[in-house]
């Protein structure tokens, strides 16, 4: 019996992940970490029993504790908050996996503590690595921590490279989707609405992952976290758009042999991988059926329709904080659109500020990264702010 805690257990992944933790049957889940769906998040912990929980904030976990007693549940977990309780689970002392699925960088100081306590780390949460991807792999050289990628196409690099020797490998490609505007023209995609954006033609998502998909920054993103995860340098990870989403990455070695992982778009292989990792186990999903795809299609991305992508490459070439700085104003430009401060071409040009207004440092510890991010989140809202007038003055 392996024992489990997860962080996000309400979004996609987690509710994902306690599929596949039921469908195993020798996984318990013993701690779980949400935002502020507390209606799911009474429904999870009635059916998996775990021994703490850990919600958004204070008033959230007023609302967990009386629901469970209204529905005169027979045992409490501890009820925990804010980032201390996140923390609290992701390095609860039964738990030998962590499934890191929070949104954004809200993640990263639990997720590292995990790491820092020698978990496993079954990580989705892509914003870690990318803020402070020098940390975390210090921490697990440290440690013995073993970090295993959930994101499918990491997932998929991961499954290309098993018993392949680094040195024989030219360059890793990660595929994308293309999101709902891969075929649009740049005035459509300037003047695209936030229902538009979050149409996502293959995958259901968090609103936050999904207008990254919408900008490609999602990609941008990617590219760094492989950088983290496999140590290729940035002009060794390429990037192709695959509209059909079932050849999830591929490795190219340098005798021009490539090696694809393909399989169908569900999460919950990835998930399984992770957890059960190096074994391979009979899961809960149909086989990918080939006769039900007429084609195969790979393009190169457009760098000029969606500079997020540029933008990110340019972050890990520069390294240091650069990265953290990208991530902080992008997550402040997307929760801008969201609430239709900003159009979505917006974006790039808040995320392509604040970076060129700041000055890369080297990532010594946690406390220049918090200090970074605080930073660029205060730049680029202020970016905004600027935009938002304008727009709202013609």
């Amino acid at each position: 019996m392996k024992f489990v805690s997860i962080l996000g257990s309400t979004g996609s992944i987690g509710c994902n992940a306690l599929k596949v933790i039921e469908f195993l049957g020798d996984f318990r889940v013993v701690g779980l970490a949400a935002g502020s769906n507390i209606d799911k998040l009474v429904e999870q912990v009635l059916q998996f029993r775990p021994e703490i929980v850990a919600v958004k904030d204070e008033e959230c976990a007023e609302k967990l504790y009386i629901r469970l007693q209204e529905l005169d549940a027979d045992r409490f977990p501890k009820i925990r908050y804010g980032e201390e309780g996140l923390t609290e689970v992701a390095i609860f002392d039964k738990a030998d996996i962590l499934i890191s699925a929070t949104v954004g960088a809200t993640g990263f100081v639990p997720t590292l503590r995990a790491v820092e306590a020698g978990k496993r780390v079954a990580l989705a949460n892509k914003e870690t690595l990318v803020v402070g991807g020098e940390l975390i792999k210090r921490a697990a050289e440290k440690s013995g921590a073993e970090i295993l990628p959930v994101d499918s196409e990491h997932n998929a690099l991961h499954q290309c490279l098993r018993g392949e020797r680094l040195c024989e490998v030219k360059r890793l490609i990660l595929t994308a989707s293309g999101g709902p505007f891969r075929s649009k023209s740049k005035q459509e995609i300037e003047n695209a609405t936030v229902e538009e954006a979050l149409n996502h033609p293959n995958w259901r998502m968090g609103d936050k992952i999904t207008i990254d998909s919408a900008t490609l920054m999602n990609k941008g993103l990617e590219v760094i976290e492989a950088h983290w995860l496999f140590g290729f340098e940035w002009d060794r990870i390429s990037v192709i758009v695959h509209p059909q989403s079932v050849v999830h990455s591929m490795v190219e070695m340098i005798d021009g042999s490539i090696i694809a992982q393909i399989g169908i778009t569900d999460m919950k292989h990835a998930i399984q991988y992770a957890l059960t990792y190096p074994e391979r186990r009979v899961s809960c999903l149909e086989p990918l059926d080939f006769t039900k795809y007429r084609e195969l299609t790979f393009e190169e991305p457009d760098y000029d329709r969606f500079p997020c992508l540029s933008l990110a490459y340019k972050a890990l070439r520069i390294g240091g904080t650069m990265p953290a700085v990208l991530n902080a104003s992008n997550e402040v430009a997307v929760e801008a659109f969201l609430s239709r401060k900003i159009k979505l071409i917006d974006i790039p040009k808040v995320i392509d500020y604040v970076m060129s207004e700041h000055a890369a440092q080297e990532v010594d510890d946690l406390e220049t990264i918090k200090k970074v991010d605080h930073w660029a989140r205060e730049k680029a809202s202020a970016k905004i702010q600027q935009i938002h007038e304008k727009i709202a003055t013609g």
